[in-house]
């Protein structure tokens, strides 16, 4: 019998390798279940000494039923899926990674950017219609000397703005974490919610999802918005009050929406934005990339065998447990 239980309580992947080889050194029984409610991890995952978790819910009922639980290792830079003050409680280590698809997702808002201002998609499934006309895309803007704000300026917002700004972009931002003096490095004037809703042309976001973000686009930011703004959203979905997003379309209070993200994912089939051609959907796809998956595995699986040979992993997100649990710092 193996002396540790790992279990992938739900996962998309197909491949498990990268995993495998960061515990081959271990004595670990790697198991995959595919949970879909917090009655099924807790049924699959009570005697578990670690977790690496996609989508599953860890709520307050699952992480009480962890018995031997040491680590809970996200699989992605958000831990929305788990309760964090709960695992604080019962000195479970919360790991997540926060750097392994900068690049990715930056290049997807960008690309969903350009999409909306030169309305690629839109031309495409005419041309397919059988509709050769590009005044079906009327009306377009130059895209250089248009104002980009970001709703949110951590690491992949920064990223995206200097790729805005190779377009000519100007870029402004909301984020009262961060010092004037850093967004001034990057040429970037830090600016109120609605300020940047008003100012900008095109909206991108990047805030994490937690109880002072969800739904933090709503009515007032739509209202403040230019007729001609389009949204992006490749962060989490509930940050926007998606039926608010759908009436101000609705009105013509802003001009469109690219998401990569919404309130429910999958995207139920009545849901409006479907219908909208100045819409553009993707399924939560931005931070995909072979070698981003492939990084994002085994940067996952090393928090957990940190824990495991009794170290704090690098990236931990509940630092309160630092003082209650005997682990010796490795990085």
């Amino acid at each position: 019998m193996a002396k540790y239980k790992v279990v992938v309580t739900d996962s998309e992947y197909t491949s498990f390798e990268p995993e495998k080889d960061v515990f081959s050194d271990l004595d670990v029984e790697l198991v995959f279940e595919q949970c879909r409610t917090e009655e099924e991890v807790i049924e699959k995952c009570r005697d578990a000494d670690a977790l690496l978790n996609q989508y599953a819910p860890l709520g307050t009922k699952v992480i009480e039923a962890l018995d031997n639980c040491k680590v809970i290792a996200r699989y992605g830079v958000g831990f929305n899926t788990v309760d964090v003050a709960k695992a604080n409680e019962k000195g479970i280590v919360v790991s997540n990674v926060t750097d392994y698809c900068l690049d990715e997702v930056a290049d997807h808002a960008m690309a969903l950017l350009l999409a909306s201002a030169r309305k690629t998609v839109l031309l495409n499934q005419n041309v397919k219609a059988g509709e050769w006309d590009f005044n079906a895309a009327a009306p377009m803007y130059r895209l250089r000397g248009s104002t980009l704000g970001l709703i949110g300026f951590g690491n992949i917002p920064q990223n995206l703005t200097k790729k805005a700004q190779a377009f000519g972009l100007r870029v402004i931002a909301f984020d009262p974490f961060v010092p004037e003096e850093m967004a001034g490095e990057l040429g970037v004037e830090l600016l109120e919610l609605n300020e940047v809703c008003r100012e900008s042309d095109y909206i991108s976001v990047h805030l994490p999802l937690n109880a002072r973000t969800e739904k933090i686009i709503s009515k007032d930011q739509f209202a403040a918005m230019k007729e001609t703004a389009c949204i992006i959203n490749t962060a989490r979905g509930p940050i926007i009050d998606e039926q608010a997003l759908i009436d101000a379309l609705r009105k013509k209070e802003i001009a469109g929406a690219a998401l990569d993200v919404l309130e429910k994912e999958p995207v139920e089939k009545n849901n409006p934005l479907l219908t909208m051609d100045q819409v553009i959907l993707n399924p939560h796809a931005a931070f995909y990339s072979v070698e981003a998956e492939q990084e994002l595995k085994r940067k996952s699986a090393q928090n957990i065998a940190d824990v495991l040979n009794g170290f704090f992993p690098k990236y931990l997100v509940n630092r309160e447990v630092e003082d209650r649990l005997s682990l010796e710092t490795k990085y």
